[in-house]
């Protein structure tokens, strides 16, 4: 059974970063892409980025790109999200989430992904 607990959210001020973690056990980490997603009130759930199960393939959200970077470091089965710049519009509740497929890349689709983490809450204050 896949466990994926995020961590890192909180209150930031408009300009400033917050690192978002995300741990995950009950699986080979290393063999499946991983991604975040977030879901703002009242607002469908939105794609934020994805990475590949070796790290070298990330995509990116239109709203997020150039300011976020995600990443993973497989020997320790824990993905991040680095949240630069950050604006109002990125309050969210922000979630994991691992892939499929063993090795098959997500460029952001929801259903590339069958395991969910509970959320983290990221407010960003004007």
């Amino acid at each position: 059974q896949v466990e994926l607990v995020e961590s890192g959210g909180g209150l930031v001020q408009a300009g400033g970063s917050l690192r978002l973690s995300c741990a995950c056990s009950g699986r080979t980490f290393s063999r499946y892409a991983m991604g975040w997603f977030r879901q703002a009130p009242g607002k469908e759930r939105e794609f934020v980025a994805t990475i590949s199960s070796s790290g070298g393939v990330t995509y990116y959200g239109d709203s997020v790109k150039g300011r976020f970077t995600i990443s993973r470091d497989n020997a320790k089965n824990t993905m991040y999200l680095q949240m630069n710049s950050l604006k109002p519009e990125d309050t969210a509740v922000y979630y994991c989430a691992s892939g499929r497929l063993p090795y098959a890349i997500s460029k952001g689709s929801a259903t590339d992904f069958d395991s969910w983490g509970q959320g983290t809450q990221v407010t960003v204050s004007s």
